[in-house]
């Protein structure tokens, strides 16, 4: 038997146009799963969709903002609809603002990234668990971050705590949705990446940034991380595709750290 097979599955990934999610995408597609690739960026999600189907995968692009309820409700009538089921369901669309210290973040951005980063979560997963519910089974993985669970100041604002916040209540939010649907059938984890190149999350923040204070931020990143480099997006499909399959099948409510040795020291 292989536990990793996903033929026959549709995973549903949110923030599928770019980075991690189109990373995600790629990976379960090659092990079997069709591919809804959400995202608010509809080109980028049919871009991830060519990729798919390039290598002989099966895939389709839904528009979604995922901080709107009905945007979240049509997406999910749409896949339900187009492909009958979701089996997997990978939370992964967020944004980081410009960092700044709490005393001069502006509420607005508090209010724009718990939105999308934390209230996102709750409504794709509440809008796809009734048909994981139908069908008595399911694997919901969200994505965390390794600044939900330690701090990290070098000197510079580096990552708002707004972004810490509401990746802690990701990994609160997994926990529970465990806990009250394991006897349904479904599972719920988080996975919280480290610091990972190939995503759009800093284009913000480094296009803000003095380039010492880029320098100074890289240079933290380097010599906290005993493997010495960032991480890259491919490195996380690994994990989700374990997460996703039947490989993982007695795992639930975790949070699983993939930092490079960041946490660890």
């Amino acid at each position: 038997m292989n536990h990793f097979d996903l033929t026959g599955k549709t995973a549903l990934v949110t923030g599928a146009g770019f980075g991690l999610g189109r990373a995600f995408s790629r990976g379960l597609a090659g092990y079997g799963a069709r591919i809804a690739c959400a995202d608010r960026d509809l080109q980028g999600a049919a871009a991830t969709v060519s990729l798919v189907e390039e290598t002989g995968g099966k895939a389709l692009a839904v528009g979604v903002d995922v901080a709107d309820a009905n945007s979240v409700a049509e997406m999910a009538a749409r896949v339900r609809r187009e492909c009958g089921k979701v089996d997997i369901l990978i939370n992964n669309a967020g944004i980081a603002t410009l960092p700044a210290r709490v005393h001069e973040m502006p509420v607005e951005d508090w209010d724009r990234l718990i939105a999308i980063n934390l209230r996102g979560v709750f409504l794709a997963t509440r809008a796809i668990l009734p048909m994981m519910l139908e069908n008595r089974s399911g694997s919901i993985i969200s994505i965390a971050s390794i600044i939900g669970i330690v701090g990290h100041y070098p000197g510079v604002p580096a990552v708002g705590a707004n972004y810490a916040a509401a990746k802690a209540g990701v990994s609160g939010f997994t926990k529970q949705v465990a806990a009250e649907y394991a006897k349904d059938g479904i599972r719920a984890n988080a996975i919280a990446p480290g610091w990972h190149g190939g995503t759009n999350l800093g284009a913000e923040r480094r296009a803000k940034m003095k380039p010492e204070e880029v320098a100074l931020f890289e240079s933290a990143i380097k010599e906290h991380t005993p493997m010495g480099r960032r991480g890259t997006p491919e490195e996380l499909e690994g994990l989700a595709i374990y997460l996703a399959s039947d490989a993982s099948r007695y795992v639930t409510g975790q949070t699983f750290v993939q930092d490079g040795g960041w946490t660890a020291v």
